[in-house]
């Protein structure tokens, strides 16, 4: 319980006042760090394959940040060695006109894990109190709604046996702008470059007071946050697949017993 602990999302505090450069794991050596991050991720590859066979629960991983906290980085780096037959990523974008024409978790709701599955979130339901309440197409009243929403769709998951954990990518305002540049100046990260980044970077401080409330209006023992200090790439891999291991250790997973017909099998 130890990460957990690190970096649960703590209501008395706001989002905005944690130090996105902390590094309360590290060794103080690069690449003993991403060494002890590469044993962890190996560590939930083995449990995923008792996950996936016992097939009696579910995890949903939910990332969400700001553009360039590392969303893609972190499946590649945490989950990355997993059977693909039992993990799934899905990356939410700018709703479909179909999607558009229901309620706003009717596309969530169809992609939340199966028995024995592992679904990340690449953004996800978070999306809809946060873009829209900034950008102003969605008012208080409706955001608050949605907050309800939410909460009882998070608890509804957590009762059908599905584990929750939801990540804060916490960047820091300097660290996105060497990303984004770092993007413009090399030609094999072009394609990375979107420029609507830049319109989102202008919002900055709406987006960080957006994430506060959402947090705390959202935040449950049943679907918990963690703000994870995401300036450095390698600390924040370190974090998350800290805090996953844990949780699927506390699961206390085995193998399913082997039927008893089964020892009676000969083949020839």
């Amino acid at each position: 319980m130890k990460a957990q602990k690190l970096f649960r999302a703590d209501k008395k505090q706001k989002v905005v006042d944690a130090d996105a450069a902390m590094k309360p794991l590290s060794s103080g050596d690069k690449a003993q760090d991403k060494a002890h991050t590469e044993g962890l991720a190996q560590q939930i590859a083995a449990l995923q394959n008792v996950f996936y066979a016992d097939q009696s629960r579910k995890l949903l991983v939910v990332l969400q940040g700001m553009d360039t906290s590392g969303k893609d980085g972190t499946i590649s780096g945490v989950f990355g060695k997993i059977d693909p037959l039992g993990i799934r990523s899905i990356p939410f974008k700018t709703p479909t006109a179909e999607e558009r024409a229901h309620d706003f978790l009717w596309r969530i709701h169809r992609q939340v894990p199966a028995q024995g599955e592992i679904v990340i979130f690449n953004r996800s339901h978070y999306e809809d109190v946060l873009i829209t309440r900034v950008h102003g197409w969605i008012d208080e009243a409706e955001c608050k709604r949605r907050y309800a929403h939410i909460c009882d769709f998070e608890r509804m998951l957590a009762e059908t046996g599905t584990v929750l954990l939801k990540f804060f990518l916490h960047l820091s305002k300097d660290e996105q702008k060497a990303r984004l540049e770092e993007r413009l100046a090399d030609p094999d990260k072009h394609w990375k470059f979107d420029p609507q980044d830049l319109k989102e970077r202008e919002l900055w401080t709406d987006y960080q007071q957006a994430y506060a409330e959402t947090l705390t209006a959202t935040d449950a023992d049943h679907a918990p946050w963690f703000v994870i200090p995401a300036d450095s790439k390698t600390q924040r891999n370190l974090a998350i697949a800290s805090i996953t291991l844990e949780v699927l250790e506390g699961m206390k997973l085995a193998y399913p017993a082997a039927h008893p017909e089964y020892a009676k099998i000969k083949i020839d």
